[in-house]
């Protein structure tokens, strides 16, 4: 049996790059270059790279990216992105938790939540930091974002949810936040690239930020 993660992403490429959290492509590949040092000597490993909208636009930029994703669909929407780009990348299909990596690269980013925060257990979670610093040069670099746990002590989840209105293609029916486990229960409905109308049922995890 899938796990919702990876039924979420089935027939769901050309969509997801519509909806608004993913339009922050260019400054977010600005902040990478900048913590890179503009070293385009670097080899960088995109870990749970979806459509590939970080590898392409560093490709673009001169680095040598390699982008792993679980999803099928989003990894065949990637590779035909990049062959428009008119960019070479290697796509690879793998489960960030058990990647065959070891010491080949000099840099890992790791971004909106690309596989990181969206497993069952902190245990999953540890195993996909692991296999990526496994996959890591010494004194490499790790990239990574993740939900901020300080976010809905002070405001309400569902009030941001309802706030996105039109500018998601999901609709959310209910959530919730566990302040003891800083988990966020949530389901809702969503739209794949065939117009198909799909229920979800997302867990994700929240960190503080350290001091």
């Amino acid at each position: 049996m899938k796990q919702w993660y990876e039924s979420l992403f089935e027939n769901y490429g050309k969509t997801y790059d519509k909806e608004c959290f993913v339009q922050g492509t260019t400054g977010e590949c600005d902040f990478i270059e900048q913590e890179l040092n503009h070293d385009k000597s670097l080899k960088i490993i995109d870990v749970g790279c979806g459509t590939g909208r970080h590898s392409i636009e560093l490709t673009k930029r001169g680095y040598n990216v390699t982008g792993i994703d679980l999803s099928d669909s989003q990894l065949a929407w990637a590779k035909e992105k990049a062959k428009e780009a008119g960019v070479k990348i290697n796509f690879q299909k793998h489960d960030a938790r058990a990647l065959p990596f070891k010491g080949q690269f000099d840099a890992a980013i790791m971004l909106c939540e690309g596989g990181f925060s969206l497993m069952e257990t902190d245990e999953m979670n540890f195993e996909i930091l692991k296999n990526v610093t496994k996959a890591l040069k010494d004194k490499a670099k790790f990239i990574f974002t993740t939900l901020n746990g300080l976010f809905p002590l002070y405001h309400s989840v569902k009030q941001v949810h309802e706030s996105a209105g039109d500018q998601t293609n999901a609709t959310f029916k209910s959530d919730t936040f566990d302040l003891m486990t800083f988990r966020e229960h949530q389901k809702g409905i969503f739209e794949d690239d065939a117009g198909n109308k799909k229920n979800y049922n997302v867990m994700s995890v929240f960190m503080c930020p350290a001091r």
